[in-house]
């Protein structure tokens, strides 16, 4: 095999093969903090993941905790009971509350750690959530509340208030809130809330979305030509961009045990056909739909963890779609540059490119289907 080929292919297998080692790992997954900012007292309750601030694992940028050097410490924090991984917190917290930015007017004040509730999840492949509460008192006057903290921290969702013109940030980078008050909900521009909303959209494509990728791959790997391949991205976007609506806005729930069974399944198809080969044809065309709205079910499950800010719904519908089609067109633009432009021509493409990914594609998504069926 040509040098230039087997650089290619042993570049492609590598990443399929890290992708297949990751469905099994610890996703990072935002931490999501609802705020009460009162007239003595600020209250937050927050869900998160424990183990890697136990760990002073730096999630900044991190996907996931088997990329850290802190993964073993990870992995060992993982498995102690809920009530060792509690006491091995509250030991640290002086620490991480001093990490976490309570702001009032120009005064930093340090949280009071309350309660703390673990999930006893066996299942040492999952992130184990858990739910803190913390407090400051406020000193007299009406001095808004700003929150956030630091970025190895990893993205920090804050909440305040409920229902129509709730606030809702975004954070990362170490950002923190827009200024909080005692009275009413903090206030940001559109535009801030639109961006917000457009990077988590790509962020669940690039880095997270590995089981969407895989799919966006296998349109890619059936047909290099724009015609077929502009067929099936828009059949797709516009499938899963109805299932997002509605499962956003509560028309549909399906559970996710059901759901990625199912995507991961989609994935198997499409590499089978893959390998099958022909034209672009009407049932090719309806199955991709019929998987899009299945895909469209798990983007929504990020929002419906997250949370949608009521006021803006559809702008951040909008946003949030517009990111997770920024990043599949990021998907398809980098597997043009690494294997279509340079490969995509030789007589041999498809016979020592395309059919062999859309098999290594298809066996890890076989792979993910036992696994979210059976464990």
């Amino acid at each position: 095999m040509r040098t230039g080929l087997r650089v290619a292919w042993v570049t492609l297998m590598s990443m399929l093969l890290s992708w297949a080692t990751l469905s099994q790992a610890h996703e990072v997954r935002p931490a999501v903090a609802d705020i009460i900012v009162g007239d003595t007292a600020a209250e937050v309750e927050m869900r998160l993941t424990l183990e890697p601030l136990v760990a002073d694992m730096d999630l900044n940028g991190l996907a996931d905790t088997d990329n850290s050097p802190a993964a073993a410490d990870y992995d060992r924090l993982r498995a102690l009971e809920p009530a060792a991984l509690e006491a091995l917190f509250r030991e640290g917290w002086p620490g991480i509350a001093s990490d976490i930015t309570m702001t009032v007017g120009e005064t930093q004040v340090t949280p009071e750690l309350g309660e703390i509730t673990i999930s006893p999840e066996p299942d040492l492949e999952l992130p184990r959530d858990a739910t803190i509460s913390f407090r400051i008192d406020l000193p007299e006057g009406d001095a808004p509340v700003v929150m956030g903290w630091a970025s190895e921290y990893g993205p920090l969702v804050v909440r305040q208030g409920e229902g129509e013109g709730a606030y809702t940030a975004y954070l990362t980078q170490g950002a923190v809130t827009e200024p909080m008050p005692r009275e009413g909900v903090a206030q940001v521009s559109a535009m801030a809330a639109f961006v917000d909303y457009l990077i988590i959209g790509f962020e669940h494509i690039i880095p997270k979305g590995l089981d969407h990728i895989l799919f966006v791959l296998g349109l890619f790997f059936f047909s290099l030509a724009i015609r077929p391949l502009l067929i099936q991205v828009t059949t797709f976007t516009l499938a899963h961009t109805i299932t997002l609506a509605m499962a956003t806005l509560g028309v549909v729930t399906v559970p996710t045990s059901i759901v990625e069974p199912l995507i991961a399944l989609s994935i198997v198809y499409i590499a089978v056909e893959n390998v099958i080969g022909g034209s672009i044809t009407w049932r090719r065309t309806a199955v991709i739909f019929a998987f899009g709205l299945l895909h469209g079910l798990g983007f929504a499950s990020v929002l419906g963890d997250i949370g949608l800010d009521p006021a803006r719904f559809i702008s951040g519908l909008i946003a949030f779609n517009i990111g997770v089609e920024f990043g599949q067109l990021a998907v398809i633009a980098i597997a043009f540059v690494l294997i279509g432009i340079p490969f995509g021509k030789k007589p041999w493409y498809r016979a020592y490119i395309a059919v062999p990914a859309s098999v290594a594609i298809g066996l890890v998504g076989a792979y993910w289907t036992i696994e979210r069926v059976f464990f």
